[in-house]
C-alpha cells in the first residue's frame, strides 16, 4: 500500500523566518581545559553574523542565562542585534536535533513536527528540557503541532523539497531509536510528515560521530538535483573506506524523477584527535540561510579549498567560514546547533 503524505519539509535554501538555536550553556559539553571559553567565541560570532542576514532565534532558561548570554557577546566584541532571546530552558545546544522541524501541510499552513528525542540512543542524559523545545515554541508561534510518536533527530535527515530525502542506516535503523521499526516502517513516516516519496540510503557516517552516522555531516543538498559529498582522499585516514563506500552508493542513486544526482566533492580536514578521540570534524555541517552559508572550517590547509568549492557551487549566497576548531570539540557544529524556520 503507498503511503500517502500529510506534510511535506520545504529544503534549507528556501526562505527562512529566522533559525533557532538553543543557548550553549553546559559546560560538560566542552570539558577540555580553555576549551569552553574558545568555543563561545565560535559560537557568538556565529550568532551574531547570521543575525545580519536574518533574524536569530535563542532558547536559554531564564533572565538570568540571558544576561549572561548578552554579556558573553558583549565581552568577546559581538553584537547580538537582530537576535531575539526566549526563556525556553534547554540540557544542551544541539538545535537541530532536539528543536523543532518545520514542516507546511496540504493548504500550505506552517506545522511544527514534534518527534520524539533520546539524545541519541539515550547517550547523555537528562534530555527532558531538550524533547520540551517543539512545544514550547508551538505554543510561542501559535501553531499547530504533530506528534509522530517516533525517535527522530533533524540532523539524521537531508531534503531537497521536492520529495528525495537523504539518510544513512546507521543512524535510523540503529536499534538505540525506534527498534520496533523496520526500515519500510521507518519510510512510511518519513513520507507521511516529511513528504519523503524517495528516500535514498548511505550507510555510515564519519568516525568520531557520537550520532550513529548523521547525513548532514557527510551529503548535503544544495539544490533540488545537486549534493556535496564529502570525501576522503588519504587512504590511510580511517574515514577513507567509510567515505569511499558512500560515495560508491551515492553515484547509484537517483532523485524523485529517476535522475541521477549531481555530486560534488568536498575534502576533509585532516583528523582532529583529543585524548585519542577522533572529533567529527566536516566542511558538510554548513547552515544554508537567507543570503548566506555559514560553513565550519578548522584551521586547516583545506579550509580555503572547502570554501571555494561551496562559493561556486552556491554563487548567489555569501559563503562565511566559521572557526569551528574548538567547537567541535562538543561532537558538532553550526548545522548540529541550528534549526531553520521557513516562512
Amino acid at each position: 500500500m503507498t503511503t500517502i503524505p500529510n506534510y511535506f519539509m520545504p529544503a534549507e535554501w528556501e526562505t527562512h523566518t529566522n533559525t533557532w538555536f538553543s543557548w550553549a550553556h553546559n559546560t560538560d559539553t566542552w570539558t577540555m581545559d580553555g576549551k569552553y571559553q574558545a568555543m563561545m567565541k565560535a559560537y557568538c560570532e556565529l550568532l551574531s553574523k547570521l543575525a545580519e542576514y536574518e533574524h536569530v532565534c535563542v532558547n536559554l532558561a531564564d533572565e538570568k542565562m540571558e544576561t549572561e548570554a548578552k554579556n558573553w557577546f558583549d565581552s568577546l566584541g559581538f553584537s547580538y542585534k537582530n537576535i531575539q532571546f526566549f526563556h525556553h530552558p534547554t540540557n544542551d545546544a544541539w538545535c537541530r536535533d532536539h528543536g523543532p522541524i518545520f514542516v507546511k501541510d496540504k493548504q500550505g499552513n506552517k506545522t511544527i513536527l514534534d518527534w520524539e528525542y533520546n539524545a541519541w540512543g539515550g547517550k547523555y542524559p537528562p534530555y527532558d528540557l531538550d524533547n520540551q523545545i517543539p512545544k514550547r515554541i508551538a505554543t510561542l508561534r501559535n501553531l499547530p503541532i504533530v506528534s509522530p510518536g517516533i525517535v527522530l533527530e533533524g540532523g539524521s535527515i537531508e531534503v531537497n523539497g521536492k520529495g528525495t530525502l537523504l539518510t544513512t542506516r546507521a543512524c535510523l535503523l540503529n536499534k538505540n531509536r525506534n527498534p520496533h521499526l523496520t526500515q519500510q516502517q521507518i519510510e512510511n513516516y518519513l513520507t507521511t510528515y516529511l513528504g519523503s516519496t524517495n528516500i535514498l540510503w548511505l550507510e555510515d557516517g564519519i568516525v568520531g560521530d557520537d550520532t550513529d552516522g548523521h547525513i548532514d555531516d557527510l551529503t548535503r543538498f544544495i539544490n533540488p538535483t545537486t549534493v556535496v559529498n564529502i570525501i576522503e582522499h588519504q587512504k590511510s585516514d580511517e574515514n577513507y573506506h567509510i567515505l569511499k563506500e558512500n560515495a560508491e552508493t551515492l553515484a547509484k542513486l537517483k532523485d524523485q524523477d529517476g535522475k541521477y544526482l549531481n555530486i560534488i566533492e568536498l575534502p576533509m580536514p585532516k583528523a582532529i584527535v583529543t585524548d585519542g578521540l577522533r572529533l567529527p570534524a566536516s566542511y558538510a555541517n554548513f547552515l544554508i540561510a537567507n543570503g548566506v552559508v555559514m560553513v565550519p572550517i578548522f584551521k586547516d590547509k583545506n579550509d580555503d579549498i572547502a570554501l571555494d568549492i561551496l562559493q561556486r557551487a552556491m554563487p548567489d549566497r555569501k559563503i562565511i567560514g566559521i572557526n569551528c576548531r574548538e567547537l567541535v570539540w562538543g561532537l558538532g557544529t553550526i548545522h548540529c546547533m541550528s534549526q531553520q524556520e521557513p516562512v
